[in-house]
């Protein structure tokens, strides 16, 4: 039998997670990840994306918690992997029918440090006007990287910030920093793709072998084409699910 040493946040690679006890094995439901109540936001900080992505890659290139010593690149490890939908359909106010489909796969993983494919389509019918996007893009995450704060010694503060935020879950929780970037068809002016950027923070919580919750926060920006205008879409969306 293995034993985990006390303190220790569970990672991408290990074994099951102890099981949970009755009153944690119920699950959310698959989200609306793209649907629109919650809405396009006007002059988001993407500026503020772009600056965070560049900190987040030199932080992944300096983080010593990813040392050769114990890290192995995999590449196409695929789990865990995703699919989500998401069905809306409203008659009144407005008169309209909403569909998003996104699925994902893990192409990169080393050490705490994992990439991601992610294919999403998103569309909506209305009685004056039809709209159908299709993105692409790459998901580069930083686990745990709260860790990386193990100072002071006698009283680390990745530990605080752990039980502060978790509780009882902080030795099984998952934190991730993420980076998207990709192209969306059809992109402004209807001529090829258009860019998609944007940044995302949330948290893993193994519960069973191969199976997790996860909770997060995305914010994106991208060029899309729609009813022939070109123009730049911004958008926060609030994401819950499972993983597999």
């Amino acid at each position: 039998m293995h034993l985990r040493k006390p303190g220790v946040p569970y990672t991408l690679t290990d074994g099951p997670p102890p099981r949970p006890s009755d009153g944690d094995r119920s699950l959310p439901t698959r989200w609306p990840f793209l649907s629109a109540e919650w809405g396009a936001i006007r002059g988001g900080p993407s500026r503020a994306v772009a600056y965070g992505a560049l900190l987040l890659i030199g932080l992944i290139l300096c983080c010593p918690a990813v040392s050769a010593q114990e890290a192995i690149p995999e590449f196409f490890p695929l789990r865990p992997f995703n699919v989500d939908i998401a069905i809306r359909q409203q008659t009144f106010a407005p008169d309209d029918r909403e569909i998003g489909v996104q699925v994902g796969v893990t192409a990169f993983r080393y050490g705490q440090i994992e990439v991601r494919g992610t294919y999403q389509y998103f569309s909506i019918h209305t009685s004056e006007f039809r709209t159908d996007q299709h993105s692409l893009f790459l998901n580069p995450r930083w686990n745990n990287f709260i860790d990386i704060l193990d100072f002071p010694k006698h009283k680390p503060l990745n530990r605080v910030i752990r039980h502060l935020l978790f509780g009882p879950l902080e030795d099984r929780a998952v934190p991730y920093l993420g980076f998207l970037a990709g192209g969306v068809l059809p992109g402004p002016g209807n001529n090829g793709p258009g860019h998609l950027i944007g940044g995302q923070l949330g948290v893993r919580f193994p519960v069973a072998r191969g199976l997790s919750v996860d909770v997060g926060m995305q914010y994106t920006q991208y060029g899309v084409d729609f009813r022939g205008e070109a123009g730049q879409a911004q958008q926060w969306v609030f994401l819950t699910g499972v993983r597999f």
